[in-house]
């Protein structure tokens, strides 16, 4: 039976089906550095599966951002949570905690899944994500609005599906590997994106674009240089300072 407050090795079978007819669900992930950006991602649209009691899976749309696919990919990482909750019936929270899988668009791994699932595949589809669950968490919600659903949001599928259209017609400016290269081979903090948009990149000479600008910047999860040397000038003015004032204020006390 289903109890609020409590965690599970698995995903109860209870919860199944009120997973399945959600309308939408966040996912949390981070990368390692504590100079990093955790990043949240709503997720919309029936794209979206449950394997078994330990296995959760959703179909990645393209975007402007990269977060998921590389805090996935860095090494000794692969962390990642997705939430869901009621916004109709009985308030309801829950987690599912893991660690996932990327199965880039392209691939033998995202083939071979697509067809043994049935998945049906949207313009833009640049990967499957696989979450393998350790624990799963539900609470309460009793703060959590209600809100009516009204329709899907066709937005982006029909932008990926004008820009396919115009390739196929020639244009290859339009090629999603492009966009990709652009968009989706860095995170905000300069961690790798997805494989075939660094390859791309690569070979048509696209440089990603910088997504974080200002003192909050950070670069392979780290600080600029910029900002790392203004810090060590400030530590290291701060020591002569602490020693002058060692040196010339110690007689003063001294008299007292």
């Amino acid at each position: 039976m289903f109890t609020m407050g409590q965690f599970y090795e698995t995903i109860p079978e209870s919860l199944v089906k009120w997973i399945l007819a959600q309308k939408v669900f966040w996912v949390a992930t981070a990368p390692l550095s504590p100079e990093g950006h955790v990043n949240i991602s709503p997720k919309g649209g029936p794209y979206f599966g449950i394997l078994d009691t330990k296995t959760f899976w959703y179909l990645d749309l393209s975007g402007s951002g990269n977060e998921t696919i590389s805090h996935l990919y860095e090494k000794n990482n692969g962390r990642i949570t997705v939430m869901f909750n009621a916004f109709e019936g009985p308030p309801r929270i829950v987690r599912l905690f893991g660690h996932g899988t990327v199965l880039e668009n392209g691939t033998d791994s995202f083939n071979t899944f697509v067809k043994k699932h049935e998945v049906r595949l949207l313009p833009g589809a640049r990967s499957i994500i696989l979450v393998h669950v350790h624990q799963v968490g539900s609470s309460c919600g009793f703060s959590v609005p209600y809100f009516e659903f009204k329709d899907w949001r066709t937005t982006l599928n029909e932008f990926f599906a004008r820009k396919a259209d115009r390739f196929d017609k020639g244009d290859s400016k339009e090629s999603i590997e492009k966009y990709w290269a652009l968009k989706n081979s860095e995170s905000v903090d300069g961690l790798p994106g997805l494989d075939i948009a660094r390859k791309t990149a690569k070979e048509d000479g696209i440089v990603p674009l910088t997504k974080m600008v200002g003192a909050g910047a950070t670069h392979g999860g780290q600080r600029t240089r910029k900002q790392l040397s203004f810090g060590v000038l400030h530590l290291a003015l701060v020591a002569v300072i602490a020693s002058f004032a060692t040196v010339f204020l110690q007689p003063c006390l001294a008299s007292f």
